[in-house]
Formats: C-alpha cells, sequence, structure tokens
C-alpha cells in the first residue's frame, strides 16, 4: 500500500521548504494553515535567527554565527529537493537525508538508472536494496503489534534510511527477537541493537514558557494556534486530558485541554481564555525571541533546536523520522529522534529549526550535564489531528487545504469526511476499529494509519 504518512504531506511542502517537561514558545500574529503543504521554506537572511539559537548552535553543535547561518539556508534547500525527488522517484524513494558541516543531500533509490535524475537536482544518489515504502511497511508491522501489546525491554524502533533498515532498540537480542516474532515481521529487513535507553514522558502562551496543570503538574508550551476564533497552543498529550485545566507562566488562569492523546501519539491542543493572545514566537530565554514563519519537516541531519522553561535552549541534529518509543505509560508512534537534550519540566516545548516549527517535546533519556536523546511529536500531524491553524508571522488568512490529498485504498465503511464520535466503530481493509478521540475523518488519516484516532480491535 503507498505511503500516506504526513510526513510526505510535509515534505511536499519543500517542493514549494523523559519525566515530563514545559517548553516555552510564544504567540504568532499572522496565520499558516494546518495544512503542512501550505508551508513554504524562505531564505536565511543575516539578521532571521535569534541570538538564543545562534549561541545554542555554538555550544550544542560548534558552529559559529556564519556556519549556522549557511548550514540552515543549504538544510532549507535540502528539504526543497528531498521532496521533489520523493515525488518524482516514487516507489523507488529509498530516503534522503543530509551531513557535514554544509548539511550536503544525499538521496538514495532501489533504481540505479534513477541516480542521475539525483545528481542532476545537486543531490548525492544513492543506491540501496530496499525503498522507505517496504521499511516502513515493516514498522507499520512493529507499530500494529505494540498497540495490541507494548513490547517488553523494547524502548525504540525506526527506519535507519542511512543503514536502509528498520532499526530495533532492546535491552537484550532475545527481548528484540521476541517482539519481531510476535509482530510476524521479516527479520531480514530489522537490525536488533542492544540499548540501555529508558525513556520518559518529560512532565514535571509563548512558545517554551511554563504552563501548570490543574494547580499541580508543570508542562511547556509548544507553538501559537487557532481554531476558527478560538486560540490556544499545541502542547504534549501526556501533559493533560481533556478537561484539564491550566494556569500559565504568571500563574494565572488560561484555559482547557480540547483534545489529547497518550499513549499511541503525545498530542494535545490546549484553549485559552480571551486573556491570552497567540503570537508568533519562541521564548528565546534572554536571548531575543525566535519568530515562527511556518512548519515545513526537515530531513535526517538536519540541525534543531528546542526551547523548554527547565533547560532553555538547546540543539542538535534529527536522527530518524517516525520513530516509535516505548514509555512506562505505552508506546507512542510517529515521533521524530534527536540528540537533543531535555529534562523534566521541558514536555510539550517547542522544537524548531531556523523559523520553521517542528513539533512539541514528547520524552526521552539522558539530560542537559551528560547528554541525551529526545523525541518529539511532528507539529503538522498534530495540527491535522484536531484542525488546528498555526499562528506564523506571515499574516494573512489559512490557505485551502490541498487539492490532491493523498488518496487511501478503498474497502470498509470508514469514509474521509465523516464525523466520528468516542467509541464508534468502523471497518477498513478487512479490520474493524475503534475510535479513541471525536474528530472529522480527513483524507490519508485512515483506521490502519492514524493509531492516535483508532484502535483495532
Amino acid at each position: 500500500m503507498e505511503r500516506t504518512t504526513l510526513r510526505r504531506r510535509a515534505l511536499a511542502a519543500g517542493t514549494a521548504t523523559v519525566a515530563v517537561g514545559a517548553l516555552a514558545l510564544a504567540g504568532l500574529t499572522g496565520v499558516a494553515s494546518a495544512d503542512p503543504a501550505a508551508t513554504t521554506a524562505t531564505p536565511v537572511s543575516a539578521d532571521s535567527l535569534s541570538p538564543g539559537m545562534l549561541a545554542a548552535l555554538e555550544r550544542d553543535l560548534g558552529l559559529d554565527a556564519d556556519a549556522a547561518r549557511s548550514r540552515i539556508a543549504n538544510e532549507y534547500r535540502a528539504a526543497a529537493v528531498a521532496a521533489g525527488l520523493e515525488k518524482s522517484l516514487g516507489a523507488s524513494f529509498a530516503g534522503a537525508r543530509v551531513s557535514g558541516a554544509k548539511a550536503a543531500l544525499t538521496v538514495a533509490t532501489t533504481d540505479a538508472s534513477e541516480a542521475a535524475r539525483i545528481t542532476d537536482s545537486g543531490a548525492r544518489a544513492e543506491v540501496v536494496g530496499h525503498s522507505l515504502d517496504r521499511l516502513e511497511g515493516v514498522k507499520k508491522t512493529l507499530d500494529r503489534a505494540a498497540l495490541n501489546k507494548a513490547p517488553k525491554d523494547v524502548p525504540v524502533w525506526y527506519v535507519d534510511v542511512e543503514a536502509n533498515r528498520v532499526v530495533v532498540n532492546a535491552a537484550s537480542t532475545a527481548a528484540g527477537q521476541a517482539f519481531l516474532k510476535a509482530a510476524g515481521v521479516d527479520s531480514g529487513l530489522v537490525t536488533v541493537a542492544r540499548s540501555a535507553e529508558q525513556p520518559r514522558a518529560l512532565a514535571d502562551i509563548r512558545g517554551g514558557d511554563a504552563y501548570y496543570m490543574n494547580g499541580s503538574g508543570r508542562c511547556s508550551v509548544g507553538f501559537s494556534v487557532t481554531r476558527g476564533t478560538q486560540n490556544g497552543f499545541a502542547t504534549a498529550g501526556h501533559c493533560g486530558r481533556v478537561g484539564t485545566t491550566t494556569n500559565g507562566v504568571n500563574q494565572q488562569a488560561q484555559g482547557t485541554f480540547q483534545g489529547s492523546t497518550f499513549p499511541g501519539r503525545d498530542i494535545a491542543w490546549v484553549a485559552t481564555n480571551a486573556n491570552w493572545t497567540p503570537r508568533p514566537l519562541v521564548n528565546g530565554y534572554g536571548r531575543g525571541d525566535v519568530t515562527v514563519a511556518g512548519s515545513t519537516a526537515s530531513v535526517v541531519g538536519a540541525s534543531v533546536c528546542r526551547s523548554g522553561s527547565t533547560t532553555g535552549w538547546h540543539c542538535g541534529t534529527i536522527q530518524q523520522l517516525n520513530t516509535s518509543v516505548t514509555y512506562p505509560e505505552g508506546t507512542i508512534s510517529g515521533v521524530t529522534r534527536t540528540s537533543v537534550c531535555a529534562e523534566p519540566g521541558d514536555s510539550g516545548g517547542s522544537y524548531i529549526s531556523g523559523s520553521q516549527a517542528q513539533g512539541v517535546t514528547s520524552g526521552g533519556s539522558g539530560n542537559c550535564s551528560s547528554g541525551g536523546t529526545t523525541y518529539f511529536q511532528p507539529i503538522n500531524p498534530l495540527l491535522q489531528a484536531y484542525g488546528l491553524t498555526l499562528v506564523t508571522s506571515g499574516g494573512g488568512t489559512p490557505t485551502d487545504p490541498p487539492t490532491t490529498p493523498p488518496t487511501d485504498p478503498p474497502g470498509g465503511t470508514w469514509a474521509a469526511g465523516t464525523a466520528y464520535a468516542a467509541g464508534a466503530t468502523v471497518t477498513y481493509g478487512g479490520a474493524t476499529y475503534r475510535c479513541l478521540q471525536a474528530h472529522t475523518a480527513q483524507p490519508g488519516w485512515n483506521p490502519a494509519d492514524v493509531p492516535a484516532l483508532w484502535q483495532r480491535v
């Protein structure tokens, strides 16, 4: 079945661009559509990166200001080229990544005759044995098995586009093999790697600002959003359930969780009262706030920075997209794995590359003293799930939805455009699914591909 993931839709935009934690994100003055295909990357000017981001890139990646601007500009271009090649290569596309100080783009294909097309676009061509469709099909099988029963001692699994394999990180080889056997996947496409990682959710209206749930726990604002005339912000699902009330960084009444999914996904949004104005900013923690211009997804290897109320700014690189990770509470799918550190109180906060929103902090392992691995929930699927619009500096009004949405294979009672209540059941592809959260179905978000909204029964 052809992929219909939002990662592809987000990349298509380029053809035009664990304790609980709290991240700071400022509201935005303009608006950008929740549709990721409406977002385009803009060139990086000399003054477009905040002092805070430049300082974090220098500290964490060893980049001076000029090198940081150059690298991010190259990463924007790489995202656009990769998106175009993914579309043109079709079934032979096997992933894209950037590497080196200049963020050189490599695009893989299973068809050697397509190498010239790749090099003509300015990227390095790599011929591999397995398409991204095939590898993601294996990972999807693992995800479905984890929905039925979270694997023991298997914290993380993902598609490694550089190795052209699915990688399962496990406490022992036996634990990894048991997971593969339970899922019934082709072990010939999977590498089981020993790992001591023990990820947990980072839970303790400007992005990165703290907020408090029901007067007790603390998390961080991800990004300012709107839903119709209602203002609010995106954050992590583990920070609160529907109905949880919040106070803002000033300890004044702020809002209420309107949607929340965890585990399965780690997504949520909070509707705020009239005292809170959304703005297109992420808290720079004394070094100047960062302006959010859009939400074009970066590729593997790209730099990414995080703002959080516990640890401020930290940067690293994107290691893998569409990763699955098992916390004590259950398995989360569709998150992005990074080398950025985080600590309790940073959850829900902002991940941003240059001026492009990437996602909200979910969880991870390690800390910002010794280093660690952190996972973020991509922002575009979150916006799509709740019908939200990202507030940006671009101004204007939300753009129209894509004219050519991804298609879903026929079969079953599920249908895009239908409003489903929690508990409703549908059939799709020969299986029955129960709705986990009230929503209106959208093309590409079928029950088989969106465990945040549907559970197989």
